[in-house]
């Protein structure tokens, strides 16, 4: 298998504002393009856009394209089920909402602490064990977002789970908190094969301080910012595939162009990463990859995610970037819960893969860019 994945989770929008209008049509022409290239991995779940990401690609894909052309990795999201017996249900509505009768891969969504105890509770193993003995699924894993500890501990007591999929990126490697380069040798030590999601850690690392970006096209003049990352998380052994999530065209051309005839990042190229890295990590205040998953269940439809880049910009690229960031704050105001709506209930902290003091940062994006 190529080692490149088409993400689905940041498709392009007919409405920035509203992450269910997705633009199928620009899609299905992103879609042809990774195709035609010979790529063939697509990753979905049902939270994405809303539950509007499955519906894109049997728009895009499943009706246009034989069976044989594609694979489809799908999840089982735990945050979405309150009891067990919802699991089948929720299981069936993506094989209507995807137009399929099987599914290629299928894994546990996003294990942390929180959500393995409660896949455990469910008994949502041995419901997955069950799928694949039926032949309604090909192969089993899990999304993870713990530590390297509880990683283990998860591979050690479920050795069926085939694959895992981790959060990688040269910002995340050697990272205390996400534990990236820990993680992947656990998964190497048993034997399992990495997907890697946010190789470009929600776009952070495809804009990024100049300081830093003047070094990667002094290195490389033809090199886009976001190769370097996605390249980065492709190098080691073990990585089976790497996704990306692509809102354009041109994002996709750019991704097919340097994947097609893969190249690892060679030491070189790695030392200038590290020097890099070094000036990305000054600038960001809040370390979010805009997954959204804290959007979902929000009472006060708070847009998150988009507050945040709007605040990291201010903080990356300096004062300039004020009236601007507090503009388009209100034009997402228009829609959603500003920032200071926040009533503090805590329901995104506990979705947040990256373990975010959501509601502290929401307080700090109000009193910067509220005016």
């Amino acid at each position: 298998m190529k080692k490149f994945g088409f993400g689905l989770m940041r498709l392009p929008l007919l409405d920035q504002a509203d992450t269910k209008s997705v633009d199928i049509e620009t899609v299905k022409k992103m879609v042809d393009a990774f195709l035609a290239t010979g790529f063939s991995y697509f990753d979905t779940a049902a939270c994405y856009h809303d539950g509007q990401s499955e519906i894109a690609f049997r728009e895009a894909v499943v009706k246009r394209y034989p069976r044989e052309n594609f694979t489809i990795t799908d999840k089982l999201t735990m945050f979405m089920l309150e009891k067990p017996e919802e699991m089948p249900g929720f299981f069936a509505g993506q094989l209507e909402r995807l137009g399929v009768d099987y599914i290629d891969y299928y894994w546990l969504h996003g294990l942390d602490p929180s959500s393995y105890e409660k896949a455990e509770a469910f008994g949502a193993f041995e419901f997955v064990q069950k799928l694949k003995a039926q032949g309604k699924v090909h192969h089993l894993g899990f999304s993870f977002h713990g530590d390297a500890a509880l990683l283990e501990t998860i591979l050690t007591k479920h050795p069926e789970m085939e694959i895992v999929q981790l959060q990688l990126n040269y910002l995340d490697w050697d990272d205390a908190q996400v534990q990236s380069r820990l993680c992947y040798e656990v998964a190497a030590r048993h034997g399992k094969p990495v997907v890697v999601m946010e190789p470009v850690k929600g776009g952070a690392l495809a804009t990024i301080p100049e300081p830093a970006e003047k070094l990667l096209k002094t290195y490389n003049p033809d090199a886009s910012t976001a190769s370097w990352a996605v390249r980065f998380a492709a190098t080691p052994e073990n990585i089976m595939v790497v996704l990306s999530g692509m809102s354009s065209e041109a994002q996709m051309a750019d991704n097919l162009s340097y994947m097609q005839d893969f190249q690892p990042i060679s030491a070189e190229e790695q030392a200038v990463i590290d020097e890099a890295k070094t000036i990305i990590q000054q600038t960001i205040a809040i370390p979010c990859t805009a997954c959204r998953y804290c959007v979902d269940g929000c009472p006060q439809h708070i847009a998150i995610p988009d507050y945040f880049g709007l605040y990291n910009d201010v903080k990356r690229f300096g004062p300039s970037q004020l009236g601007n960031a507090r503009h388009r704050l209100g034009k997402l105001a228009e829609k959603n819960g500003k920032p200071s709506d926040c009533i503090r209930c805590g329901v995104c902290e506990t979705r947040c893969p990256q373990h975010l003091t959501i509601r502290d940062y929401l307080e700090d994006v109000a009193k910067e860019l509220e005016n």
